[in-house]
């Protein structure tokens, strides 16, 4: 029989709690047991991305949203919110950075959004993504083999855990300095490839891993039609025939992870440039077969601006901090535990803090490291507190919902998404570590 869903917070709270990694992926295994005894599958985007780079369906936008603090309380409340609106296309990531500074490994996060998909009566596949599994630029510079291997032992990780959506980010390695813009992207779209073929070589069988490349480092200078050109038509060429390529491509329009905060601690407005992801959605997918572009460090964005990535053809937008926010900022966090937090950043953090910056500023770009050593307290908050907290997030989950038109397309996606019980060759290599930067 197994556990019963009313049994669900229970479990999930043990392996939250639980330390250590053979005990986390005992107590991750009976979660996602229920999960497919409840028809609550780990599951690929791919296929639905490629019918909609052939037209097959448009207008609207799938959000991935990166939980970092109270992932199962909010999962749920995604899960309430994606069956209030009949959607079936959302997708719940986690970065590489992420998951070192929130504490929350791959076993542990898939486990999580499973158990809130099976607490909240959803069924069909489930969309869980490693976002920005980044390359270090530094590090590969001085030890290419090195940086590559770290990243495969994460992919494999990600995968083996129920992560059948990967983002590569070798964006990093774009070398700007060079006038050939082929050149600029040459290492970038070989870095893809050979972890794209990777990938290929260890996905379970009857899984096509949903694989995203990346041509612009958010951040930096926005991306062009011959970056995105000569990006493909380099992948292409690089990726061993035969193989399936990526499913989206991540470009920059003008954001920046986190936003840009100000002194008195609010966050700079941002100018985003609409005409450039319309544009280089339209040629990923005319060109190149993909589901469009993929928007990046979206969440501190107006609200107002929402309304405009189904209208440009978006494939997908990525959503983190601003929900990080609202958990700090809410009337319902207690003023002590936020206090106890920001004095652990002070000593903690300390070699982050830059001259000239306020506290304000220093608290908000630092904060988010606390989420990993506090975890355990916050999610050892009463019951009704985080509910409180949950609500007032999955109202904006709804408002979002709608922005994007992401509605009424639960159909569509069990069309196009095959649901398969996957069982995962057993790994006995060591825990990997995480590090590196890059979430919205």
């Amino acid at each position: 029989m197994g556990r019963r869903p009313m049994d669900m917070d229970k479990i999930v709270m043990e392996l939250i709690m639980a330390d250590g990694t053979a005990l986390k992926k005992k107590i991750a295994k009976k979660i996602l047991d229920l999960g497919y005894k409840n028809g609550v599958y780990p599951s690929s985007i791919h296929d639905f991305y490629i019918a909609m780079g052939k037209g097959d369906f448009s207008g609207f936008t799938v959000p991935a949203i990166n939980l970092r603090s109270m992932t199962y309380d909010l999962a749920k409340a995604l899960f309430r919110t994606a069956k209030k609106n009949n959607s079936g296309a959302v997708i719940f990531e986690i970065a590489k950075s992420e998951m070192g500074y929130t504490n929350q490994p791959p076993v542990e996060y898939s486990a999580v959004i499973v158990a809130a998909a099976v607490k909240e009566g959803f069924r069909g596949p489930v969309f869980i993504q490693g976002d920005h599994f980044q390359v270090n630029a530094k590090k590969f510079k001085e030890d290419p083999d090195k940086e590559m291997e770290g990243l495969k032992a994460l992919i494999t990780d990600a995968i083996s855990a129920g992560f059948y959506n990967i983002d590569i980010d070798s964006s990093t390695v774009v070398d700007l300095s060079k006038t050939d813009i082929k050149k600029q992207q040459q290492l970038n779209y070989e870095v893809c490839a050979r972890l794209t073929q990777f990938i290929r070589r260890i996905e379970p069988k009857g899984i096509t891993v949903s694989v995203g490349g990346e041509i612009g480092e958010v951040g930096h200078q926005n991306s062009t039609p011959e970056d995105l050109r000569a990006f493909m038509n380099g992948y292409k060429e690089k990726l061993r025939k035969g193989l399936t390529g990526i499913s989206k491509i991540s470009i920059q329009t003008g954001t920046s992870h986190g936003g840009v905060v100000l002194p008195d601690g609010s966050i700079a407005q941002v100018k985003l440039d609409f005409d450039t992801l319309k544009n280089l959605s339209n040629i990923s997918r005319k060109e190149f077969g993909l589901s469009g572009a993929v928007q990046h460090g979206a969440s501190t964005l107006p609200a107002e601006a929402f309304h405009k990535f189904p209208e440009c053809d978006a494939a997908e937008v990525h959503l983190a901090t601003e929900f990080q926010n609202m958990i700090y900022e809410s009337k319902h966090f207690p003023a002590a535990l936020k206090l106890k937090i920001y004095e652990w950043l002070k000593v903690n953090a300390a070699s982050e803090a830059k001259a000239g910056e306020t506290e304000e500023q220093f608290f908000y770009k630092t904060r988010k490291k606390a989420l990993g050593p506090f975890k355990k307290e916050i999610m050892s908050l009463p019951v009704e507190t985080r509910n409180a907290i949950a609500a007032e997030i999955e109202a904006k989950f709804d408002f979002l919902f709608k922005q994007l038109n992401n509605l009424n397309n639960k159909e569509l996606i069990d069309k196009y998404v095959i649901l398969k019980r996957v069982i995962i060759r057993k790994r006995q290599d060591s825990e990997v570590v995480h590090d590196g930067e890059g979430a919205d």
